[in-house]
């Protein structure tokens, strides 16, 4: 039966096989358009993967029935609006019939399977492709990723934090004796109120019991001799100058920094 745009006809009973005839008449249409020519080959020519139904809209009774195609590059795009039936008159209760004869089974539905799940572009539109194997429904996403954010700037300057703890005085904690050769070193922290120092220095090694003889004539030293014999020793410091500073109450930044570039320079002074 050709497809008749004219049905089903207003106010008419709703019938499947009418629907149904229709439906292949609209099919036979498509079929019989001619295909045209074909295209010269380009550098990425698009090829067809499929036919994608994106829609099928429920017209109201009597509307005639539509249906669009697509093409995306890659499949054929359709969307469906077909009329729904008049509601029809309430039939008077017949006989029961004779069962028909049971049509033969569909195909096994098992469960719906993602094959794939790519990464696109950003501003790329997102897509997703089906398939149907006899068992499965296939699935396969292009999902576009997200763009790069812009960097962050530099937040504004934060308040002023508040007023540190009076500073009162420079404490001594201890002062160790290592053995020689070993480094000096200074610790120091701050309680709050006191800068606290605790020293470490050197002995220096022990000298040589002289002997009761008389006084002879002087020797030479060798160089390694001398360098042997003041080896682990502690430096001459009389080339550190004094601070000769008065310090605040509470003393500044800049007097403790002031200090502590000191006590620096006398622990390099003293290491050989």
């Amino acid at each position: 039966m050709p497809y008749d745009p004219t049905l089903p006809a207003n106010n008419a009973p709703n019938s499947s096989a009418q629907m149904r005839a229709q439906l292949n008449g609209l099919k036979d249409l498509i079929d019989a358009v001619p295909a045209g020519p074909p295209g010269q080959n380009g550098s990425d020519g698009a090829s067809l993967t499929g036919a994608v139904v994106d829609g099928t809209n429920t017209l109201n009774p009597g509307d005639a029935a539509q249906a669009s195609v697509s093409w995306d590059g890659a499949n054929v795009r359709f969307t469906f609006a077909l009329p729904r039936g008049f509601d029809g008159t309430n039939g008077i209760n017949g006989s029961d019939g004779v069962p028909g004869v049971m049509g033969p089974p569909g195909p096994p539905f098992s469960n719906f399977v993602i094959d794939s799940v790519s990464t696109l572009n950003p501003a790329d539109p997102a897509t997703v492709q089906t398939s149907f194997d006899g068992t499965n429904v296939h699935f396969a996403f292009g999902i576009p990723r997200g763009f790069t954010g812009n960097d962050g700037s530099t937040g504004a300057q934060g308040p002023q934090g508040p007023q540190g703890p009076p500073f009162a005085q420079l404490v001594v904690d201890s002062v160790t004796t290592l053995d020689p050769s070993n480094p000096a070193a200074v610790n120091l922290s701050f309680d709050g109120t006191n800068i606290h120092f605790q020293f470490a220095i050197p002995r220096g090694y022990p000298g040589n019991d002289g002997g009761s003889g008389p006084q002879g004539p002087p020797g030479e030293v060798t160089t390694m001799q001398l360098n042997s014999a003041i080896n682990g020793t502690s430096n001459n410091s009389n080339a550190v100058n004094t601070l000769a500073m008065t310090v605040s109450d509470p003393p500044t930044q800049g007097e403790v920094q002031a200090i502590a570039s000191k006590l620096d320079e006398l622990i390099l002074a003293l290491r050989r």
